[in-house]
């Protein structure tokens, strides 16, 4: 088979590129509607992505084995109003996805979101989507992974839908590797300048109780933090964490970022602060999105009859050198 092609739909900064051509497989078109994150998206990649895509045609987007994307996953959270499929824009955009499908049939495709999808609208939605992808072809495997799980120092859970065509007959068997698991405290940056919190927020918000939050940590900390949230530039005391460093509260660098995301340390940001926050909390665990295209390619390559290495064996190769490129 020639190189496997795949299309980023729902971009956002290119997390899920990252762990596609990790392996060698090329993306033939891109969709992203927001201004900044196609800012992002370009300085990376070197190519702006397509904006709106309700409005490019099926036919305008190549021909490719893999359709993936990380659709809104704001109508579907549990921060929020929970609207899914009732969402007036973003609720809507999953059926751009199954259109696209139904007229391209590609081989497999990848899908993220976030756990709430699982029970808004009571199951419905989730069934619903089950249901459609099954409607146009598909055999589709859900699963829930935790990117703690994957050597990246966040606590991170996320549903993917994984699905191959009926052609194949039969679904994709997704092998999780051993997990391997890295403390935050090692990514600690010390003396960083740029990011202090004003005492007063420190004094009259962020300890306002003795709850034991918000989550604080240094360098000697062991643990994986608390999921990375789009408005962590906010400073919410609830979902946030911040780190002490040098006797000061502040907040994550844009390097801590990055680690706690599995984003390679040359990645580049040509935005504001508040802007990288809200990309990188909107963006996906590079690590296990490499894991899952590595084993779909294996899937495609070998026409579904299995793997031709050692899954665990190169995940975990893989999840070792992830936060040290």
């Amino acid at each position: 088979m020639d190189k496997i092609k795949f299309i980023d739909l729902f971009a956002g900064i290119g997390g899920i590129r990252l762990g596609f051509e990790a392996h060698g497989m090329e993306c033939v078109f891109s969709s992203e509607w927001d201004k900044f994150a196609a800012q992002t998206y370009a300085t990376n990649f070197g190519e702006a992505p397509h904006g709106d895509i309700t409005k490019v045609a099926s036919s305008e987007i190549p021909n490719h084995h893999i359709l993936a994307g990380g659709f809104p996953c704001q109508p579907f959270s549990t921060i929020g109003k929970r609207q899914g499929f009732e969402h007036e824009t973003q609720g809507n955009l999953f059926f751009e996805i199954l259109r696209i499908l139904n007229d391209k049939q590609p081989n497999a495709f990848l899908l993220e979101n976030v756990p709430g999808i699982r029970t808004i609208e009571r199951g419905k939605a989730f069934e619903a989507i089950l249901e459609e992808l099954d409607a146009a072809g598909y055999y589709t495997t859900d699963l829930d992974l935790n990117a703690s799980d994957y050597g990246v120092p966040q606590k991170r859970n996320r549903v993917y839908f994984v699905g191959v065509h009926k052609d194949y007959d039969k679904k994709f068997n997704y092998q999780k590797p051993k997990a391997s698991y890295q403390s935050i405290g090692k990514f600690v940056e010390k003396s960083a300048e740029g990011y202090a919190i004003s005492d007063h927020i420190i004094e009259k918000y962020l300890f306002k109780k003795q709850d034991g939050r918000p989550e604080i940590i240094d360098e000697t900390s062991d643990i994986a933090v608390k999921t990375l949230c789009s408005t962590y530039h906010k400073i919410q005391r609830l979902t946030g964490t911040f780190v002490k460093d040098s006797g000061r509260i502040r907040l994550l660098t844009e390097g801590e970022c990055k680690a706690i995301m599995g984003f390679p340390s040359s990645f580049k940001f040509p935005v504001s602060r508040t802007q990288m926050y809200r990309q990188m909390g909107n963006s996906v665990a590079v690590p296990v999105i490499k894991s899952i295209a590595y084993q779909l390619k294996e899937f495609i390559t070998t026409n579904g009859e299995g793997y031709s290495k050692d899954v665990n064996e190169e995940d975990a190769r893989w999840l070792q050198t992830t936060l040290l490129s």
